[in-house]
């Protein structure tokens, strides 16, 4: 077991010598970009799969009803932007200024992180050709050189690092573009959702409005 991962690391720091240096860079870019994916594929899971969904179904539920109690107590542990939009409906009424705000004030916890993984789609194909770059002035310098070469293998190195970093490069950007699509689609799918919620708490709001008694009932119900 020793033995196979030292073969493995070896391998892994040959490939990082025949990148050059801007391998480094895009080591870390692809470290970042793993870490917030999982990140936020976590966050995704917890709003709309399993328990996430079922809470959403029962929050909706209660909104139509008009049951700003059993509403509350189900957002209550839920910290899905749904419950929370709710939460504020439930408490600052159901006016569009008071969806609005509260749509805005979960946008940014949708939106986390997104920036940064659409500056790394494009700043590690930029740094693989950064790569590509330096490793022909390499060659070029080796073959422009006043002394003969003896080694071929000399000039193929330049060309391996500048293969090697511009591969590099389009595999971080890739790794990093197929997540950042699908937290996109998520964050839409998040915006109809939300949607719903709004529209499920003016239902409910109107559904109290007419169960209400009016004056005449109310005078009605005195004598």
């Amino acid at each position: 077991m020793l033995t196979r991962v030292t073969t493995i690391w070896n391998a892994f720091l040959l490939l990082m010598e025949r990148g050059g240096p801007v391998m480094w860079p895009l080591l870390l870019l692809s470290t970042i970009s793993v870490t917030l994916s999982v990140e936020r594929f976590w966050f995704w899971w917890r709003a709309n799969a399993g328990r996430g969904r079922d809470r959403l179904r029962g929050i909706l539920q209660g909104l139509r009803r008009g049951d700003a109690p059993g509403v509350l107590a189900l957002a209550k542990d839920d910290p899905s932007p749904y419950a929370q939009v709710a939460t504020d409906l439930m408490q600052d009424g159901v006016d569009d200024a008071v969806a609005i705000a509260a749509v805005e004030m979960q946008r940014p916890r949708m939106d986390r992180f997104m920036n940064m993984m659409s500056t790394i789609i494009t700043a590690a194909p930029m740094l693989g050709i950064l790569g590509t770059v330096s490793g022909i002035i390499r060659s070029f310098e080796l073959l422009g050189g006043k002394d003969t070469l003896s080694d071929p293998r000399l000039v193929s190195g330049g060309i391996a690092e500048a293969l090697v970093a511009t591969a590099a490069g389009l595999v971080v950007a890739l790794i990093t573009l197929f997540p950042y699509m699908y937290f996109r689609a998520q964050t839409d799918k998040a915006l109809g959702r939300l949607e719903s919620v709004i529209a499920s708490a003016k239902l409910g709001a109107t559904v109290r409005t007419e169960a209400m008694p009016g004056p005449r009932e109310d005078i009605a119900l005195r004598v």
